[in-house]
């Protein structure tokens, strides 16, 4: 193996500590020259975030929606395909919101400059906080980060592709979103080849604060969340619903441990895939008609673990930073991890660079991110598996009512 060749991951984790290094040692060092480098690197990468989230967001959703077609024959396999998709992917981030209100995490107590201006639940009130989901125009949700407007107008733009008469009309306006969304794909692969620039700007920013004062005794129960969110899901909800079905879920979780065990250490749906449609032909015996459709659509949409991800992380940094966490933000979030994570762009550290996203787009600081990030390794390991774990149960739930 070449010098070169040793290492694309080693370099990688090389960059990570060094970055985490000089990020540490930048915030503490007390030298303001050093801490205002920081400062700088953490707000060129937020304003990176905010610039590419919406389009990242919005285009991922529509091609997830849009480009996966079926012939009449295939019709009925997709609509349960997405049914279920969605009603787990729904189940995984509401299991987090009540772990989250149950084990309440407690704030860093960060001693930030200015809490961020949008409060949730404030003096609009109910009606107008849903009034303005709904956009008053298609280019001001983007320009103006409504994260929620430009979601509604994705998922809208998504379906109604799908409906589109004109065979070649839709062909081309799948080509082109399918063109537009690969630009920034590539863009996001940049970000995270130079993100370990952006991670010393975070780790300053956040050891800064920690200089403070910061409480990061919450960092274990926040971490509680995310771990017992996907554990819930994973034994108990998914195996429920099988036996719902009549299927043995003992039995197809041993049919699928091997599949299981690669998207558990390749931290990779997509390269687990063709290890998940062996295990569920072989072992499961499922149709291929069924295995080699559902699973890799399930491998794009199917995001269970990213779901708990991205609520618990959002909520919990939007509390840290003083944004009121009302009921009705819990409930719209429990939504907007749904829908982003069904859209959830397939990058490495997808889930991580999505809730990035989200959060710069409605300008709450990141810096907390900074500190998360170094572990995200660990509940990507765990995510992956659960997200791999819930495409078979669906790919299983679709296969036994085909047959039926």
């Amino acid at each position: 193996m070449s010098c070169c060749g040793i290492s694309q991951s080693k370099r990688k984790m090389l960059y990570f500590a060094i970055a985490i290094f000089f990020g540490f040692f930048c915030g503490l060092s007390g030298v303001s020259v050093l801490e205002q480098f920081g400062r700088i690197c953490s707000e060129i990468f937020i304003r990176i975030f905010k610039c590419v989230s919406m389009p990242v967001i919005s285009l991922s959703v529509i091609v997830a929606l849009s480009n996966y077609r079926s012939d009449a024959s295939a019709s009925r396999i997709w609509k349960k395909t997405i049914t279920y998709t969605i009603c787990t992917t729904l189940a995984a981030a509401s299991i987090s919101a009540i772990l989250y209100i149950l084990i309440s995490p407690s704030n860093f107590d960060l001693k930030f400059e200015e809490q961020s201006h949008r409060v949730a639940g404030d003096a609009h009130g109910y009606i107008k906080y849903f009034l303005d989901i709904i956009p008053e125009s298609i280019f001001s949700s983007f320009s103006e980060h409504k994260v929620l407007s430009v979601l509604l107008i994705s998922v809208i733009f998504g379906f109604a592709i799908r409906f589109i008469q004109d065979e070649s009309a839709k062909n081309s306006v799948i080509s082109f979103f399918n063109g537009v969304h690969s630009i920034f794909f590539t863009i996001t692969k940049f970000l995270v080849k130079i993100l370990p620039i952006g991670l010393f700007g975070f780790i300053t920013v956040s050891v800064i604060e920690f200089k403070s004062g910061m409480n990061i005794g919450s960092m274990g129960q926040y971490f509680m969340v995310i771990i017992l969110a996907n554990i819930v899901q994973g034994t108990i909800i998914l195996p429920l619903w099988l036996v719902s079905k009549n299927i043995d879920p003992i039995k197809t979780f041993k049919a699928m441990v091997p599949a299981l065990s690669v998207a558990f250490f390749s931290k990779s749906s997509s390269g687990t895939l063709p290890m998940t449609i062996e295990a569920a032909e072989t072992n499961l015996k499922m149709n291929t008609e069924v295995s080699r459709f559902v699973l890799p659509l399930c491998t794009t949409i199917n995001m269970n673990g990213c779901a708990a991800f991205i609520f618990t992380t959002v909520i919990y940094v939007m509390q840290n930073y003083g944004i009121e966490i009302t009921p009705i933000t819990m409930m719209s979030w429990i939504v907007i991890a749904t829908i982003a994570a069904i859209g959830n762009a397939g990058v490495p550290m997808g889930c991580f660079f999505l809730s990035t996203s989200l959060l710069s787009s409605m300008d709450v600081p990141i810096p907390v991110l900074g500190i998360i990030l170094p572990f995200y390794g660990c509940i990507d390991m765990l995510e992956t598996a659960l997200n791999v774990w819930s495409d078979s149960c669906v790919a299983t739930v679709v296969d036994k009512g085909d047959k039926c």
